[in-house]
Formats: C-alpha cells, sequence, structure tokens
C-alpha cells in the first residue's frame, strides 16, 4: 500500500538527530546514481531529480517553479517526492515536496557541524531570514540547544519577520562584527556576491555554506576559504557545478586537494583542534533527498503502526 505523506503530520513527529544519523548511514551504502532532468516553457521550469542507491531505494523529486505565482500571493515552488522499493520497483510512498526539502536541507548541514563544530559552541548567527533560515534555527537548537541565536539579512523587515517566529533570536546590525563573535556561521543566502570575508572570521569557529547553488554564486570570498580546512557534502555536486567552490578551484586560489572529505569519507569529518576554522559546503543532491526521504516514511509507518 503507498503511503501518502504529508508536511504537517510529518514534520511534527521528525527528528533532527535521528535525521542526521540516518544521513551518515546511507552513506554506508553504495554510492548513489543520480540523474536531473530540465524542461522550460518560457519562464517556468520543471525540474525531476533521481537517485537510486542499492539496498536503499529510488526517489524521483519533482519541482515545479513558475515565477509568475508571486503576483498571484501562490508558492513560486511547488512539487513532490515518490519513493520506490528497491525489491520490486513497487510505489511506496508520495511525500510533500516542502517536507522533504526542508530536513533534507538543513539535516545536510547539521550532519556537518555535530562533527565539525567545537561541542561548546554557544553563539550561532543565521545569515539569511528565509524559509531556509527558520530551518536551520530548528535544526540547529536541536545539536545546540544552549545556543543563543542571532539573525542577520539584508532587509530589516525580514528580519523582524524571522524574530516574530523565533521570539528569542537577536537581530544583528551589522554583519561583520556578528561574524566576528560568533562560534556557527550558517548562511543561506541567495548572493552572487561573496557577504562574508576571510578577515572576519576568528580561530575555532565552524561556517556552514548553504545558499550558493548556480555557478555564479558565492557566499564568501577567497580569504575565508584559505583559512579553513574544507569539507563538503558531495565532491561531485560541488566542486565542479556551484560557484562557492567552483570559480576559487578554476582561479587556483583553492586546490581540489584542499577540499578534505565529502560524506563518503565521513570519519574524516573531525576536527583537529579547538582553534582551526572549519568551512562545509551543502551543495545537495537527489540521494540525500532520497536519504531523508527513507528516514521520513520509516518514521511515519512506525506511527502508524
Amino acid at each position: 500500500m503507498t503511503q501518502m505523506i504529508p508536511f504537517a503530520e510529518a514534520d511534527a513527529i521528525l527528528n533532527w538527530i535521528d535525521l542526521t544519523d540516518a544521513l551518515a548511514a546511507g552513506h554506508d551504502l553504495p554510492p548513489a546514481q543520480v540523474e536531473d532532468v530540465f524542461l522550460y516553457q518560457g519562464d517556468k521550469t520543471l525540474l525531476n531529480r533521481s537517485a537510486w542507491i542499492k539496498g536503499l531505494g529510488l526517489a524521483v523529486k519533482c519541482a515545479t517553479i513558475f515565477p509568475g505565482n508571486r503576483a498571484v500571493d501562490k508558492p513560486m515552488v511547488n512539487g513532490g517526492v515518490t519513493l520506490y522499493s528497491d525489491e520490486d520497483g513497487s510505489l511506496s510512498a508520495i511525500l510533500d515536496f516542502h517536507l522533504v526539502t526542508k530536513w533534507k536541507t538543513a539535516g545536510d548541514s547539521l550532519l556537518a557541524a555535530r562533527r565539525l563544530a567545537r561541542p561548546d559552541s554557544r553563539n550561532i548567527l543565521i545569515v539569511g531570514a528565509g524559509t531556509v533560515g527558520r530551518s536551520l534555527k530548528q535544526a540547529y537548537s536541536a545539536a545546540f540547544p544552549d545556543a543563543a541565536f542571532t539573525i542577520w539579512n539584508r532587509s530589516k523587515a525580514g528580519a523582524e519577520g524571522f524574530i516574530a517566529d523565533f521570539p528569542d533570536v537577536a537581530i544583528a546590525d551589522d554583519l561583520e562584527s556578528a561574524v566576528r563573535r560568533a562560534d556557527i556561521v550558517t548562511s543561506a543566502t541567495m548572493s552572487t556576491d561573496p557577504l562574508i570575508k576571510g578577515d572576519w572570521l576568528q580561530p575555532g569557529q565552524h561556517i556552514d555554506l548553504i545558499g550558493a547553488y548556480r555557478p555564479d554564486m558565492r557566499e564568501v570570498d577567497d580569504a575565508a576559504l584559505q583559512k579553513s580546512r574544507i569539507f563538503v557534502d558531495n565532491k561531485g555536486t560541488t566542486m565542479d557545478h556551484i560557484g562557492e567552490l567552483k570559480i576559487p578551484l578554476a582561479g587556483g586560489v583553492v586546490q581540489p586537494s584542499d577540499i578534505n572529505a565529502d560524506y563518503y569519507d565521513i570519519d574524516a569529518f573531525e576536527r583537529h583542534s579547538d582553534d582551526e576554522i572549519t568551512l562545509f559546503k551543502n551543495g545537495g543532491g537527489a540521494h540525500l533527498d532520497l536519504m531523508t526521504s527513507s528516514y521520513i516514511q520509516a518514521v511515519w509507518a512506525q506511527r502508524q503502526n
């Protein structure tokens, strides 16, 4: 029987720590086969993102992007995720698109932070007050329950909207001073010009970069990369495709050998000293959608029994 998994009911029963454990376990399995297919009509896009992991299953994440929806107060991005059995190919679950995206994106970053950030981190800066920033607040709170949070956003109105949802979060007016004070900086912006400067980074920090996903997008400058030990979720989806690393690699600012590890070498995700700066680039990928969907399906099935 195919399970239908909606957002609200499933979101309420999921656990960020358990998800990161599931993502780590997923990388013990054989590497995923992944493929993306795009269709276009004018400014509208259909993206089908697929993954198959032997021993786990198959997933197809379908996203429709209709920019004109914003003018009529409708969501610009919609879609769904279908999950299939690895044993017989049968359809086993249909999941809400936004549910999978929320937990996959923030969980991807949290897995790295649990291994790379100092366990005593107490000051967490979120850069970007959008939907992803909100899920980052929830995720990081689970792993760092004693931390104080600060939000920085380009517009003050966006930051004020954020603290309406999270009244315990402070607003930073100056990004530089907020970065200098933070133990963890997690950034989810649409920036093409680096916002975070290497000159601002302090010993012992962990930098988590989520926003850049196109070849022209970056959130940190060259100096930040050169001061840090760099990690990624998947070398194949980050190094040659996302500007955060593609641009400095092409310019010789950093070398491929400077990318210490991805999640298929997860034992290498460890901090060598309290003073070093660690930097993680979250690139996403269909394999993470599959791992996240499988975790959600398992929790949902347990609830139903």
